[in-house]
């Protein structure tokens, strides 16, 4: 199984210049943990994640370091800190040239980069550009119980796949951070919904295109005023059977 086959294609970034505000608020609109960090000519430049917003001098949770541990450090980490815990713009608090992986990674080579590297997505490159990425969070666990009962997708299911992304996302109702998973015809409705209209309207359109044997719904819905977050009601279940 590769990249191409379980990433999210419609992808939230946010510009280097961006303000730290801008960044947290979509980042809490979206209900996704980080974002790439893309420039004007569409280059991957970095990612912000609420890691970033850890310490911070509005907050009061400025990194506190010993007189020895500041002597053997010297200037320079404290300079470092006092950017990321004090910086206005994007590019001063996200991290520079992140891990990246091809639209043609394996799924076996994405969990190893992520664990190596300690982080939770791994943004898609395509000749330099970025084309989707793939959230720890949102995408492993689901795909990873998957695979052990059925083949690896077929052209089929991957021809069924576009279609579906191709027949949701151009509507505006269309969930945030979509993705589709689809094996042996049985496809895997995952991303962030605000309305539950757009949950029905999912299923209709993926119903509606041809090789769809099943439609499991994966789809979360999040108050964007409170920040409330429920799982989808076929996972509820799920979760109270196990």
């Amino acid at each position: 199984m590769r990249a191409h086959q379980i990433m999210t294609h419609s992808v939230a970034t946010v510009a280097p210049d961006a303000t730290i505000l801008e960044a947290a608020n979509i980042m809490l609109q979206r209900h996704v943990s980080g974002l790439p960090v893309v420039d004007a000519a569409g280059k991957l430049v970095g990612v912000v994640s609420e890691g970033d917003f850890i310490r911070r001098s509005e907050i009061g949770t400025q990194r506190k370091r010993g007189r020895w541990l500041k002597f053997l450090l010297g200037t320079g980490a404290a300079a470092t800190d006092y950017v990321r815990e004090n910086g206005r713009k994007v590019s001063e608090v996200m991290t520079a040239d992140p891990i990246t992986i091809a639209e043609d990674t394996t799924l076996e080579e994405i969990v190893k980069a992520m664990e190596t590297n300690h982080v939770k997505r791994l943004p898609v490159i395509k000749d330099g550009k970025l084309v989707g990425i793939v959230s720890r969070a949102n995408l492993l666990q689901a795909v990873a119980g998957l695979a052990r009962d059925v083949p690896d997708p077929t052209a089929d299911d991957d021809h069924i796949r576009r279609r579906i992304i191709a027949a949701i996302e151009k509507n505006d109702w269309s969930p945030f951070g979509l993705n589709v998973i689809v094996r042996d015809g049985i496809v895997h409705l995952s991303g962030v919904i605000t309305d539950e209209g757009s949950r029905q309207a999912s299923m209709v359109a993926a119903q509606n295109v041809a090789g769809v044997k099943k439609i499991h719904d994966h789809l979360c819905w999040v108050d964007t005023m409170s920040g409330m977050y429920l799982e989808s009601p076929e996972d509820a279940e799920l979760a109270k059977a196990g």
